[in-house]
């Protein structure tokens, strides 16, 4: 198989210093959710309710007050990209492509956005499927991907949401700790996996079943991304992913009411 890798930046650091700044880099974001999902689901776990009988809430309202409410939600998105401008400072090279160490050369957007549009088929789909029969077999808690508001900007915060996701997941995941971990001497496989892991730990609040459906996602994003070495396709596809599950959970959630925890109408 052909690995298409980004070339590692000039000048690169020390092991012990790389170890370290990876260290801080999932401490500020991905590492510490990893680890508040295994302590949830812990949680979930040791409670008398069923996880099928309980309720994850992606984007919940965060006060009763509209412009409060607004404000809360504009800066948690403001706030949660810090790590993707640190990895973006990290290994951003003196000449162009600036960001070429990440998979990102501003080249070929048309052809790499169709590529991930092809890969929300290829993702959603089996996806949803695994989503409905986790539920039915209490491998999910019910994901409640839609704020409680309903406001004239939920649409664009749930859209800014989707952006949030998508951006700090794969420039996190895909584009750092690849250029990182292949400095290490990481064997790609090793980065495919222990990249794949990470993904599907820090959804694990959701649920066992979300560790799989995520660990999936992980390998194929994985796979496909050191074969080709683009980050754009998988920005895109997660984008998309995300947004249509946030914006259409009201439509579905009112024709699968059983399937979000919801009693039926």
């Amino acid at each position: 198989m052909r690995i298409a890798l980004p070339p590692p930046p000039p000048d690169a650091p020390s092991r012990a210093r790389i170890g370290w700044e990876i260290a801080i880099v999932l401490a500020l974001g991905l590492g510490q959710s990893a680890v508040y999902a295994i302590v949830q689901l812990l949680d979930r776990l040791s409670r008398s309710t069923p996880l099928a009988g309980q309720t994850a809430t992606l984007n919940p309202a965060l006060s009763d007050r509209q412009v409060f409410d607004l404000l809360y939600q504009l800066l948690g998105i403001a706030f949660s990209v810090a790590p993707v401008l640190l990895v973006c400072f990290l290994l951003w090279r003196p000449a162009r492509p600036r960001l070429g160490a990440l998979g990102l050369d501003g080249r070929r957007i048309g052809r790499d956005s169709g590529w991930g549009i092809v890969l929300v088929l290829a993702i959603g789909i089996p996806g949803l499927a695994l989503y409905i029969a986790g539920r039915l077999m209490g491998w999910f808690v019910a994901v409640d991907p839609g704020a409680q508001s309903a406001y004239w900007w939920t649409l664009p915060v749930l859209l800014l949401s989707a952006a949030r996701a998508a951006v700090q997941e794969e420039f996190v995941v895909l584009g750092y700790l690849f250029a990182r971990l292949r400095q290490l001497g990481w064997s790609p496989w090793t980065i495919l996996v222990a990249t794949s892991v990470l993904r599907a730990s820090y959804h694990l609040y959701q649920g066992p079943g979300a560790f799989v459906g995520n660990l999936g996602m992980g390998l194929l994003f994985g796979f496909l991304f050191l074969r080709t070495g683009r980050l754009l396709p998988f920005l895109v596809a997660h984008f998309l992913i995300d947004a249509t599950v946030f914006v259409g959970y009201p439509w579905a959630a009112s024709l699968w009411p059983a399937l979000f925890g919801l009693p039926p109408h």
